[in-house]
């Protein structure tokens, strides 16, 4: 099986502002699109249970002319917090890429 990373031209987290995380899965293809947006293993509870959030909280977004899937939660602790550890989220990506599609 293909992982996101494999699928997707593009995978990121960054901030939403101090107080929410943001992902974004982009593809180059409709086809890869289509695999990303209809994995079972992408649908807002699982992406809520691999990064440990109530999936109440989770927001997904299909973005269809732009070949986007976007996932956004509330951060543990908001951007600057001295006990947060990526200021950015600029890493927190990498549990996303590396699920199986």
């Amino acid at each position: 099986m293909a992982k996101v990373e494999d699928i997707a031209n593009y995978v990121r987290s960054k901030n939403a502002g101090p107080f929410w995380i943001t992902f974004e899965i982009f593809c180059d293809t409709g086809e890869a699109y289509k695999k990303i947006t209809s994995s079972p293993n992408l649908t807002g509870e699982k992406v809520a249970e691999l990064y440990g959030v109530n999936a109440s909280d989770m927001k997904v977004f299909e973005i269809d002319s732009l070949r986007v899937k976007k996932y956004s939660f509330p951060r543990p602790l908001p951007s600057g917090h001295k006990y947060e550890n990526d200021m950015h989220c600029g890493q927190q990506y990498i549990r996303l890429a590396e699920v199986e599609v």
